[in-house]
């Protein structure tokens, strides 16, 4: 019976080497590339990085990033073996993303595996890495955990994903903690923050510091459905930030509340954003005062459409007197550089107009989560204290 056994698998092995092709011979026939051995993208020792992509067949390369601090994109330069490379910087050490448009279609660096994802287009991710970026990376520390979450979702009659950041200790824990709603831009979804933004990391180190206090923080999904902003380019952002604020506080908040274990009441509650999550911040601040008593927008403000009508949507609590008394922190910052300075500039106006308390700072640079992520650093340790 052994026998038998045995001779049946030698059988079944020799006919699944007929029909599997042998990869390693066509390894060895298919002639060397290039882009064999290309290595991108490339840190060089100064801080420098070389942008390298194997395209022979291309008549044009472009490389755009946040690295270029609103500078034009840059052409990359073809050479007799059909590699295409440019080198930018130095760079200051962090984290960066950049994209590749070869013949006008936007395309991914194949020899880069590290990806960040948005609503409709991916980026690539690359480390400069030095002292600088301590705050943000990986440390040996305790480290909290990151979930997925799915919650149904009555507003939008769907179901929806948000990240759960929960403290080092939580899950052997007893104890309640305070919560922080950290809200992602406009092209990015609930993987922003816990992604690109390093949000996770930057709260272990903090709290491993003893920087800031243990707290959860929920990254929801502040992008809508298409369906629910309309056509209307003029009602779009009304729209976008009325859905969005309904959508947090009927089911994300609740849903927080019912399965994790946090303190109640708004002196227990943070909320910040960027861009058009700092829109969504100013939106839920300022037409429901009662619910936080930690606010804080990056690189934001009323804009477009919301800036004109501002004062009399939110003219109840803009003339209430006590709005100050409830409010522990109201920190706005943002780029020299960044677009929307108008519009902060405007939000600010009204606010003074209104005897409406707040912080300013005023950063280097412009509308990116080189920035954002410093923002992000500096503002948690100031919550619930």
């Amino acid at each position: 019976m052994f026998l038998k056994k045995q001779t049946l698998f030698i059988l079944t092995l020799g006919l699944a080497t007929l029909i599997m092709p042998d990869v390693s011979a066509q390894t060895q026939q298919r002639p060397p590339t290039p882009n064999d051995t290309l290595r991108s993208p490339h840190v060089l020792p100064d801080n420098r990085v070389a942008i390298r992509i194997y395209a022979p067949k291309a008549s044009e390369v472009i490389l755009s990033g946040d690295f270029l601090s609103g500078k034009p994109p840059v052409s990359l330069t073809k050479n007799e073996q059909g590699v295409w490379s440019t080198t930018v910087g130095p760079l200051r050490p962090d984290y960066y993303t950049y994209t590749l448009m070869v013949d006008g279609v936007r395309t991914m660096d194949p020899k880069n595996a590290v990806i960040k994802q948005g609503t409709n287009s991916l980026e690539n991710v690359m480390l400069v890495s030095g002292s600088e970026t301590a705050f943000e990376d990986n440390q040996s520390v305790p480290h909290g955990e990151l979930r997925q979450v799915w919650y149904p979702s009555s507003t939008l009659g769907m179901l929806r994903r948000m990240h759960v950041y929960t403290p080092p200790g939580y899950e052997k824990g007893t104890t309640k903690y305070p919560v922080f709603y950290l809200l992602h831009g406009g092209g990015d979804d609930d993987s922003g923050w816990p992604t690109i933004g390093r949000a996770n990391f930057i709260l272990d180190n903090l709290i491993a510091a003893g920087k800031a206090k243990p707290m959860i923080v929920v990254m929801p999904n502040g992008s809508m459905p298409a369906s629910v902003m309309g056509q209307d380019p003029a009602q779009r952002m009304n729209k976008m930030t009325t859905a969005f604020t309904d959508e947090l506080l009927k089911n994300v908040i609740p849903h927080v509340e019912k399965n994790y274990r946090v303190l109640p009441g708004r002196e227990n509650r943070a909320l910040a954003g960027l861009s058009m999550g700092g829109l969504q911040t100013l939106d839920l601040t300022f037409s429901n005062p009662d619910q936080f008593n930690y606010v804080g927008v990056y690189s934001s403000g009323f804009f477009g459409p919301t800036i004109e009508g501002a004062e009399t949507k939110y003219a109840k609590v803009l003339q209430d007197p006590n709005f100050n008394k409830n409010k522990k922190l109201l920190l706005f910052q943002i780029g020299k550089d960044d677009f929307l300075m108008d519009a902060s500039k405007k939000t600010l106006s009204l606010l003074d107009k209104h005897n409406i308390k707040y912080q300013y700072k005023e950063t280097e640079g412009g509308h990116t989560w080189i920035n954002w992520r410093q923002y992000l650093n500096e503002f948690a340790p100031m919550l619930f204290r």
